[in-house]
């Protein structure tokens, strides 16, 4: 492996915050994507990246023209990223790939580098409980109530996105830490180890909380990428050892 791999989700793009506004939340995304660029062998992009996404036929939504161009200058530099979808922007439909040559996934995958075996993904919907999200996962997925909602003029369409998004975003809400018995996506982590025990290392977003956490096999880690609304954090792997970073520009 030559380079490195950083990863990073949960930018909700489209959000203006009490601490910064979207435009300058935009600009600190690109900055980090042009410093990490200098030594970054792939980049994994971990879900919601925007606060809302949906692929009309014709449309996608207005703004992250600064973010979308820094995306296709570092896939066109030669550095591959690798895009998931989260739980407020997955209604992606081939935008990515078609027009920046960015592969996207919905569900974790498995990837290994230097001898580490890695698991990959957004995180929602994952391990015990939120039996109410996923069941509307399951509805937002299926192909007719995508039909229906192509059908809203995207006034309409991203307006009622917009106050879902806000909704569900307040609701799901947790900053501090609950422990190993509550945070489900420990308990996800621990269960995919019961099958498979060779995995080092598990990488996920949605949790929107910074967490380095070693599992109960004491080899294994959970680390969880944070945000960029409150955290401005990420996942560096250097070829040999998995760290949280957080960006300060000029420092990094």
């Amino acid at each position: 492996m030559k380079g490195k791999i950083y990863f990073a989700a949960d930018f909700h793009l489209g959000l203006d915050t009490k601490k910064h506004t979207n435009a300058e939340r935009e600009k600190l995304i690109c900055s980090w994507l042009t410093t990490v660029s200098k030594d970054a062998a792939e980049i994994y992009l971990l879900g919601d990246l925007f606060d809302f996404w949906f692929e009309y036929k014709r449309v996608i939504p207005k703004g992250h023209t600064r973010f979308l161009g820094k995306l296709a200058e570092v896939v066109d530099s030669g550095i591959p990223i690798t895009v998931f979808t989260g739980n407020h922007d997955l209604w992606m439909f081939g935008y990515f790939e078609e027009e920046l040559g960015i592969p996207v996934y919905s569900n974790p995958v498995i990837r290994q580098w230097n001898n580490k075996k890695f698991m990959l993904g957004h995180g929602d919907g994952l391990g015990p409980g939120d039996r109410g999200y996923k069941k509307l996962k399951k509805v937002f997925a299926h192909p007719v109530p995508q039909w229906l909602f192509a059908r809203l003029h995207p006034n309409l369409g991203i307006a009622l996105a917009n106050y879902w998004s806000a909704k569900s975003r307040k609701t799901s809400a947790r900053e501090a830490f609950l422990g190993d018995e509550k945070e489900w996506l420990i308990q996800y982590c621990e269960e995919i180890l019961k099958d498979d025990p060779g995995i080092d290392y598990f990488i996920f977003g949605h949790r929107h909380l910074p967490i380095s956490h070693l599992l109960s096999n004491r080899k294994s880690y959970y680390f969880n990428t944070g945000d960029w609304i409150n955290h401005f954090s990420y996942i560096l792997f250097d070829g040999e050892q998995v760290e949280l970073k957080y960006f300060e520009p000029g420092l990094d």
